[in-house]
């Protein structure tokens, strides 16, 4: 019989790494869990410094179309939550399944919240901060609850990132890996090969 995995990532799921402003460092935890897991893919920029959701929108597109995957699960911290959602809401598919930390408002960016604030196509967890810098944690609650995610409350934990602690995160690739299980659970099953007959009895 042919040999047979029950790892989502052996049955066509992958990761998409959707980073904020400035792109996630080689000590952010977005980078440790794309190391982590095999095939993951991170979104290409080529100016991380401005914050276009536009073109945020337009690289996760890019990055679906160019990767080969049966189903994908996004990966995404601050800006890239807004770029997500953004996707989502002009209309992107390919998504199963989605960890979102640490959002950041809108209104930074000049970003109306009525392009964002739409119900996502796809399961999500949202883990929010009560002392993020760069949005409230009563904003995020409302993203949350509009982008339909269930919520993970981190406490007191900043923007989420190096500077506050957070390098190899083992709770955040547990979620990812909840959302990958279900994401190949949701994949129609792949049909095992019969075994040969060997043309005498046994």
């Amino acid at each position: 019989m042919a040999a047979y995995s029950d790892t989502p990532y052996d049955r066509g799921v992958r990761l998409l790494i959707v980073p904020g402003l400035h792109g996630s460092a080689a000590d952010h935890w977005q980078t440790w869990l794309e190391r982590a897991e095999p095939g993951s893919v991170r979104i290409e920029l080529q100016d991380w410094g401005h914050a276009d959701l536009d073109r945020w929108a337009a690289a996760i597109d890019e990055s679906l179309q160019r990767h080969r995957a049966e189903a994908w699960v996004a990966v995404t911290h601050s800006f890239g939550c807004l770029a997500l959602a953004h996707h989502a809401a002009r209309g992107g598919r390919g998504f199963h399944g989605a960890l979102m930390v640490a959002p950041a408002d809108p209104a930074r960016f000049g970003v109306d919240e009525g392009r964002l604030a739409q119900p996502l196509p796809f399961t999500s967890t949202l883990v929010v901060s009560r002392n993020d810098p760069w949005m409230s944690h009563a904003d995020s609650l409302y993203f949350g609850q509009r982008w339909g995610c269930a919520i993970v409350e981190a406490g007191d934990a900043g923007h989420i990132n190096p500077s506050t602690g957070y390098g190899p995160w083992l709770a955040a690739r547990q979620w990812v890996a909840q959302h990958a299980e279900r994401a190949a659970a949701n994949l129609r099953p792949r049909q095992r090969e019969a075994a040969p007959a060997l043309g005498f009895a046994i």
